[in-house]
């Protein structure tokens, strides 16, 4: 029960929608109680994330290839209400659904270790368990995820730089 929300947010960016989170980590539930033996002391974190990755690969290979689907919930969750003015919302907001956008296009291997080095802040012996790669990996996947983000996000300033005239 702990890992609940973790479960979540790894669910709904791999799945890039509410709706089909839940299911993951439903089914995810599921199977941590069915394989509750297997779990080691200190180690459910890591354990149950795993779980719900694989249980995400086996509904993706059921329901649908990993097509781009936008979840408008993601952003308007992140935005901040507290925000001093509408305009700096606005903008907070905008930026918000670019990093979306960007971390949606990134490719699921690079997507899935970025969430759970950034999001869910976990180390990356935990990322490999999850994962079920070793270290290097987690670590090469993820400088290469962060590569791509910037590169994506340089990309969007460059646009948003043209579509406004400047150059």
């Amino acid at each position: 029960m702990p890992h609940l929300d973790a479960a979540y947010n790894l669910a709904r960016w791999l799945t890039r929608d509410a709706h089909d989170a839940e299911d993951v980590v439903q089914d995810a539930c599921v199977r941590a109680i069915r394989y509750a033996d297997t779990l080691q002391r200190g180690d459910g974190r890591a354990w149950f994330l795993a779980i719900v990755r694989n249980a995400f690969y086996d509904w993706l290979s059921r329901n649908r290839p990993a097509e781009l689907v936008y979840d408008d919930d993601a952003v308007d969750e992140a935005a901040d209400p507290a925000a001093a003015n509408p305009e700096q919302s606005a903008q907070r907001s905008s930026e918000l659904r670019g990093l979306a956008d960007a971390l949606a296009a990134l490719p699921l291997q690079f997507r899935e270790v970025l969430i759970l080095r950034e999001v869910e802040e976990m180390s990356y012996k935990e990322i490999a368990r999850v994962a079920g790669v070793p270290v290097g990996t987690v670590m090469s996947r993820l400088a290469r995820a962060r590569a791509l983000l910037q590169r994506s996000r340089s990309l969007q300033v460059i646009g948003t730089q043209r579509a406004g005239g400047e150059r």
